[in-house]
């Protein structure tokens, strides 16, 4: 019989289940999609090529995933106290006709478990079909063709791993649920609807006391952070515990005062305050301060790691691409680092070992870089030299323009994104062919492209004949694959870690305050028919409802803005240090993923709110 009942209830109870499920269903597909990381093809390719960055990606997501699976049953947990609440007269009834509290609890247990398997069962359809998409997104970063290592897979390892980490936290959201139910009286139950905060107005003095305060204490903490760099005041524990202290109570102070501020705001403009329905849904907002500002300080600071870490992780990403083309202008760069003892004609060496130049690579060069002499170049800030005919090689293999320009010159490499210099520093003169002669030798250094497709063969045969020269010389080599597989690996990681905490962050933040609003809503839903009653029209009603709904979801997401505008000054001043930061393009896709996961469960909410409105 409890087992019917518990499925008639979930099914007749959809609408207040709705919302629950699917944060569920994105929490189970969320975990299980970044816990199924080592059957996605990239990590595949990178395991092939012996990264050893595989190992570190996994080890850090089975850590992550402990502290998301964390964050997810505080969210389940808080999200059932909220529909407990939003059944309260419902489980009165049930005493009421007779059941124990010990039924009761039994009923609620069947129907978690049953929202719990149905949740399991879709999210890890989903998760399926996200692991496919998270492994053609990561494929797509590759340069190279690797489209046949992407597969549909499922892993039963991560699905394993998933229903053991939600299966236990199903068990205790059943077994606070019960606990619950046998500690309410029947009389709160069955009134528990009509509750309401007090509402205590606020002197304007308090209230502007609170947010001066609460600047003060934003101020000084983003000075911390701005003065100090993200660095300093992340690593520095007596800076970074004032620091986040400080941005928390000020979130916090600023969020207590808004209500007597906005109050006074909009009572100070009659025209405003008695338009339409703005006095009931102004003064609706205000009754539930006392849990409201400390629910919006919470989501605050979740939209602010949602977004500070997925834009950092992203612009990470860009900077490590741009990188890794100023470290691999060619296929192979070989440096010997003994060139001012003994030089190497390399194309000899790899006649001599079987290996044909002329028709295994597109091109070479042999480049001599050498000691700057100011008597001779006239050139003090120098750390080296370089013939002009060898550097406009080098930049016309690039598809640079060459250098035309007086000599002897001044060349930043910086701007010629990365030449193979040999370890010489990035600032070495340009001297005509002729001055070179009079230079004593520092450095050679030999660069190729490879011809044909088979890259990976051809490197592995040249390597081999290059390697042994250690033996006698100081030799060092760099190949754009073995650079480009450890900046690969970088990149996924950044991009794991990122959208793993980012996507986790969000989806409590909107779930939070999608729950908390579906339930005042429906806390609300009498006062609506009495609004109704009094003469209110059906379009000022709704209205009313959404913009309750439009201040839960914007207000902290504008300060949680402020907040992330400072973060992510601080954060590209760090990226900056080691290269170029595109924050655009980050910030681009951190806004489009804010407004499909953010946006999407405020229209949701609204949605629903507007029609429990309409059925009051």
């Amino acid at each position: 019989m409890f087992s019917k009942l518990a499925v008639r209830n979930v099914r007749r109870s959809f609408r207040d289940y709705g919302v629950y499920l699917l944060t569920l269903t994105f929490g189970v597909c969320l975990f299980y999609t970044f816990n199924s990381l080592d059957g996605q093809g990239a990590l595949v390719y990178l395991a092939q090529n012996g990264n050893p960055i595989v190992e570190a990606i996994t080890m850090l997501m089975d850590i992550f995933s402990v502290f998301v699976a964390v964050v997810l049953a505080c969210l389940i947990l808080y999200a059932n106290r909220f529909l407990l609440r939003r059944r309260k007269r419902e489980l009165g009834t049930y005493l009421l006709l007779g059941l124990s509290q010990g039924q009761v609890s039994r009923l609620l247990f069947l129907e978690t478990g049953l929202i719990g398997v149905v949740s399991l069962l879709a999210g890890l359809a989903l998760g399926v079909a996200a692991s496919f998409g998270m492994s053609a997104l990561t494929l797509s970063m590759f340069e190279m063709d690797v489209s046949d290592l992407l597969a549909l897979n499922f892993s039963p390892g991560a699905a394993v791993k998933t229903v053991l980490y939600f299966g236990v936290i199903f068990l205790l959201v059943m077994a606070l649920s019960g606990v619950q139910v046998s500690k309410s009286k029947l009389i709160d139950l069955i009134h528990g609807e009509r509750k309401n905060e007090i509402l205590k107005p606020r002197p304007l003095s308090v209230a502007v006391l609170q947010f001066v305060l609460g600047v003060a204490c934003l101020l000084a903490a983003y000075a911390i952070l701005l003065i100090f760099g993200m660095a300093v005041s992340v690593a520095v524990p007596f800076l970074c515990f004032p620091m986040l202290g400080l941005g928390t109570l000020g979130t916090l102070l600023i969020f207590r005062s808004m209500s007597g501020f906005v109050m006074k705001f909009v009572q100070s403009r009659p025209g405003l305050y008695y338009k339409n329905l703005n006095m009931f849904t102004l003064r609706q907002w205000i009754s539930k301060v006392h849990t409201t500002y400390l629910a919006q300080t919470v989501v605050c600071i979740l939209l602010l790691l949602a977004i500070g870490i997925t834009a950092s992780c992203l612009g990470l990403n860009s900077t490590l691409s741009a990188m890794s083309g100023s470290q691999t202008p060619f296929d192979i760069s070989v440096q010997n680092q003994s060139g001012d003892v003994e030089t190497v004609d390399f194309d000899a060496v790899l006649r001599a070992g079987g290996f044909d130049p002329d028709k295994e690579l597109a091109w070479s060069r042999d480049v001599l870089y050498y000691y700057n002499k100011k008597e001779i170049t006239g050139i003090e800030d120098a750390s080296g030299a370089i013939r002009v005919s060898d550097l406009n090689a080098l930049l016309e293999r690039q598809g640079k323009p060459a250098y035309t320009g007086p000599l002897p010159a001044l060349m930043d490499f910086k701007d010629s994104d990365g030449l193979a210099t040999g370890g010489l520093g990035m600032v070495c003169a340009a001297v005509p062919d002729e001055m070179a002669g009079q230079l004593e030798v520092r450095r050679q250094v030999w660069s190729a492209d490879y011809a044909g497709e088979n890259r990976e063969e051809t490197e592995r045969r040249l390597l081999e004949l290059v390697t042994p020269l250690w033996e006698k010389l100081a030799i060092r080599e760099e190949t754009r694959l073995s650079i480009y597989g450890d900046t690969m690996g970088n990149k996924i990681l950044a991009l794991f870690l990122g959208l793993y905490l980012g996507f986790t962050f969000l989806l409590a933040a909107a779930a939070v305050l999608a729950l908390q609003q579906l339930s005042q809503g429906a806390d609300n839903t009498g006062r609506y028919a009495i609004l109704r009653r009094l003469g209110a029209e059906e379009r000022q009603v709704k209205r009313s409802a959404t913009q309750q709904v439009a201040l839960a979801f914007l207000l902290p997401l504008i300060l949680a803005l402020i907040h992330s505008a400072v973060g992510m000054k601080a954060a590209n001043d760090v990226i900056l240090a080691v290269g170029k930061v595109d924050s655009a393009a980050s910030s681009a896709v951190t806004a489009g993923v804010l407004l499909v996961v953010y946006g999407g469960y405020f229209l949701a909410t609204a949605l629903a709110c507007r029609r429990m409105a309409k059925n009051a």
